[in-house]
């Protein structure tokens, strides 16, 4: 894949990691646009490539009355409000074959949640729109395995395609990284590191999700170490009262310090 044909990405040849970062959903016109402005001014300074990220839509959800979203089209339309306001491209993720070209008409890059990634008709019909197609490891998967679902992706003559790793489910409620796995999938294709996704704990008895954000930098810093070309971020101006996701998402005050700490272990990295 080619970082530099996502529509309106920038700084790809700052030789930096790239940023996936945004809410985990779409809640508001407002509230999108503050967080990607915040957002693109780190990015911009620091130089590197970033694309915006909010979830149109949440279906996996603990428990019947979570909060799904605030309307699909509502929220597909703020995502390319973002993209032409701050001229960024975006991403969001996808749970049903029709949403594909639906979404497709919105954003730039169409996200596979780990829990889909081996519905082939998904993301079959992800890979037909052209777009790009991120593909979150399967929490069940090995990383070996993603192999295949990055063929389906090029057997559909799509060659823009991502692959991100959000931890592996060894117990009943948590996720943990095997750091080996980012240089075996980037046989297959760029790898991105899903930061905050991994420091979920599911499954909790009282049906919220929770999470150990204290651990989001000790993550990120392992792995840009191991190589991951990209990290994958949610924040939010008030995670505690984020509509989802907020026992995990990044305070987005500790944003900047956290990238500006990322960029400097990515120089050393490079000079190695």
């Amino acid at each position: 894949m080619q970082l530099n044909l996502i529509p309106k990405i920038k700084h790809t040849n700052s030789n930096n990691f790239f940023l996936l970062a945004g809410p985990c959903a779409i809640e508001s016109e407002e509230m999108a646009m503050q967080i990607a402005e915040k957002i693109l001014k780190i990015t911009d300074t620091l130089e590197i490539p970033f694309i915006f990220k909010g979830s149109f839509k949440k279906a996996n959800r603990s428990r019947i009355d979570s909060f799904t979203g605030i309307g699909d089209e509502k929220a597909l339309k703020i995502l390319r409000k973002v993209s032409e306001t701050f001229d960024v491209p975006t991403v969001t993720d996808i749970h049903e074959v029709s949403d594909a070209a639906m979404a497709a008409e919105y954003v730039d890059v169409l996200q596979i949640p780990a829990f889909l990634v081996r519905q082939t008709d998904l993301v079959v019909a992800a890979a037909e729109t052209g777009k790009v197609v991120n593909l979150k490891k399967g929490q069940f998967m090995s990383p070996e395995s993603m192999k295949h679902a990055v063929t389906k992706v090029t057997d559909c003559n799509n060659q823009q395609v991502l692959i991100t790793d959000r931890g592996t489910m060894f117990g009943y409620q948590d996720m943990i990284v095997d750091f080996r796995g980012i240089p075996t999938m980037k046989q297959y294709a760029p790898v991105v590191l899903d930061v905050t996704h991994s420091l979920q704990q599911p499954n909790q008895s009282a049906g919220v999700t929770g999470g150990r954000p204290e651990m989001i930098s000790t993550i990120a810093r392992a792995g840009i170490a191991t190589g991951a070309d990209g990290i994958f971020i949610e924040t939010h101006f008030d995670p505690a009262n984020a509509k989802s996701d907020g026992a995990n998402m990044l305070d987005l005050s500790l944003l900047e310090k956290l990238l500006t700490d990322l960029v400097a272990i990515r120089k050393t990295i490079n000079h190695l």
